[in-house]
């Protein structure tokens, strides 16, 4: 049974799983992970691009940001199909 690297839920293979690169393609990322469609969602809300390549290109990582454990303490109650849009990350 495979799980969420972002919340630890189980995946449910449809339109609630996406591709995730752990370093942006637009910085030459080709490593991927799958993760629910709201966790992948609120990743990009909340880091650009460059923060992604530079530094939140790990679960560790992203989870000692205080907005991503937060998030990820309110999603882990939710069905592994739940998906709720996210306002898109301001571009820095």
């Amino acid at each position: 049974m495979e799980r969420c690297l972002l919340c630890g839920r189980v995946l449910v293979d449809g339109p609630s799983v996406n591709l995730h690169h752990l370093i942006p393609k637009s910085h030459k990322g080709t490593d991927t992970v799958r993760l629910h469609r709201i966790c992948h969602a609120k990743i990009h809300a909340v880091f650009s691009e460059k923060e992604l390549a530079d530094w939140y290109h790990t679960a560790e990582r992203l989870l000692d940001h205080d907005e991503i454990r937060k998030f990820v303490s309110w999603v882990r109650k939710k069905d592994p199909e739940f998906f709720a849009k996210h306002a898109p990350a301001p571009r820095r």
